[in-house]
């Protein structure tokens, strides 16, 4: 079957059935608080054509609740997301992305922090898809962006039943959680992908998984110097507001601006890793007066003037790098990591798709 648009003679709608199924789907609390799709056999079994695998097999695990989903599972709550059929190769992926996430297949789904899955995704199939990578990258009006994250969302709540009040524990949660799904700006990015940061080869479709506790602005569009930004990045990463462990996991999401700006001073992305690890931190005063001090750790106490570091190394896992957004202003994103991200990129496998076209 060719994957173009198949002409379909026009069908009467029945406003008031529509308006029902969702009432439905409302009362039997399925939905994620916004209006869903009717997953019927029909729907779930296109996609289910897009993968080979089998539709019994379970991809999603929650151990700590003994709850598992399956392909079948995992479809229904794609076409409930409003995914289109050829999204779904992306949202197994994803799936498979999340497996590796040790907060995910821990207790992340229901820590009070109620954290979002970002996905990253890169290769070719962003344009297939109309998956954004540019302006509002983060944003809404991109039906790809917006419902596959969703999907895993749907997944969470119906498949594993964590919900809002029960076992999801959420002191406040995260706006936009289901919502943060993007692709890498690889044409705008000087730099190789992020994807090949998780172990796979440039140019192929892939898609790679973190939880993220909240997101924040650098705003830096009037510096002279490339060492200013970094400062900049550092100063906000340092922030004592986020700070509960010994050492984080942050990212950020580059413009695709400030990204050029280091690559012409001739920095690699390790090179401005290296040197926001080894510029991000507070002393033990800083922290101790905001009621955060180090020094109750077994490797204390800790003179004032000591340095502590954000971040545990200089690996992709501690500070992945993603290009993406537009380049009308200089403004990036610091992404708060919740645990580490896995440092894997999973392929996606778009083998059925090939066939079909």
């Amino acid at each position: 079957m060719s994957t173009q648009a198949i002409e379909r003679e026009p069908i009467e709608l029945d406003p008031v059935a529509a308006t029902e199924v969702i009432e439905h789907l409302y009362e039997r609390g399925w939905t994620d608080g916004l209006p869903a799709v009717p997953a019927t056999d029909d729907a779930v079994a296109l996609f289910l054509e897009r993968t080979d695998r089998d539709s019994d097999e379970i991809i999603a695990r929650h151990a700590q609740l003994g709850r598992e989903a399956t392909v079948r599972d995992v479809a229904v709550h794609a076409v409930m997301a409003g995914c289109r059929p050829e999204y779904f190769p992306v949202v197994v992926a994803a799936w498979e992305a999340l497996g590796a996430d040790r907060a995910a297949g821990g207790g992340g789904w229901q820590s009070t922090s109620g954290p979002s899955p970002l996905v990253v995704v890169n290769g070719p199939i962003r344009e297939r898809l109309g998956i954004n990578s540019t302006g509002g990258v983060l944003g809404p009006g991109f039906r790809a962006n917006a419902t596959i994250p969703r999907a895993l969302g749907l997944t969470v709540r119906n498949s594993f039943g964590i919900i809002p009040h029960e076992l999801e524990q959420a002191t406040q949660g995260l706006p936009g959680r289901w919502q943060l799904g993007i692709g890498e700006d690889e044409e705008g990015s000087p730099w190789e992908p992020f994807s090949v940061d998780g172990g796979l080869a440039a140019g192929q479709d892939a898609v790679s998984v973190m939880l993220l506790r909240t997101c924040e602005f650098v705003d830096n569009r009037h510096f002279t110097d490339p060492v200013e930004v970094l400062r900049d990045f550092a100063d906000t990463i340092s922030r004592s507001g986020t700070w509960i462990f010994r050492t984080a996991s942050v990212g950020i999401l580059l413009n695709p601006d400030h990204a050029r700006v280091f690559a012409e001073a001739g920095m690699s992305k390790q090179d401005v890793r290296e040197w926001l690890v080894q510029h991000s931190g507070k002393t033990e005063a800083q922290l101790a007066a905001v009621g955060k001090a180090q020094s109750r750790h077994a490797d204390g106490p800790f003179d004032d003037d000591h340095f502590h570091p954000v971040f545990a190394d200089a690996t992709p896992q501690s500070l992945p790098i993603i290009v993406a957004g537009s380049r009308n202003a200089a403004m990036s994103m610091v992404l708060r990591v919740f645990g580490t991200w896995s440092g894997q990129a999973f392929p996606i496998d778009s083998r059925r798709e090939d066939r079909d076209r």
